[in-house]
């Protein structure tokens, strides 16, 4: 009995380990506001939105080599933006940390809509330094 009940135990412990890939709940849009609706708030907003899709569009795989080249193309695709002071990757996070000339500053997540960056409304256009 006490044999069945410490393997019973055992199997409901293995079976209870939870994964840590976290991106797919990183990356969903479920339950936030739509992207296009948080880009018609202002030019800052659609600048992250579009920073966001960048960062989901360049997820290949869940390698640390890959989430760093992931995380360094949408750094590189911020910068270009007009009034992105500075953009810091944690790519083993899935965040972004973007500073506004303005003075704000936003954590950025990749938002996996299925839409471009330059698909999004009131996106100026990219300035370059």
């Amino acid at each position: 009995m006490i044999r069945g009940s410490a393997a019973l135990l055992l199997l409901l412990a293995l079976s209870s380990c939870r994964t840590y890939d976290y991106y797919s709940r990183v990356s969903g849009s479920d339950g936030l506001v739509p992207g296009d609706q948080m880009a018609r708030y202002g030019r800052e907003q659609a600048q992250a939105i579009a920073i966001a899709r960048r960062f989901a569009g360049a997820h290949e795989a869940s390698s640390p080599d890959a989430l760093g080249a992931q995380a360094d193309s949408a750094v590189t695709y911020a910068r270009t933006l007009p009034d992105v002071a500075n953009a810091v990757a944690d790519p083993q996070s899935h965040r972004l940390t973007v500073d506004f000339k303005s003075g704000w500053r936003l954590g950025v997540v990749p938002l996996d809509d299925g839409k471009a960056p330059a698909d999004t409304p009131g996106l100026p256009a990219a300035g370059g330094r």
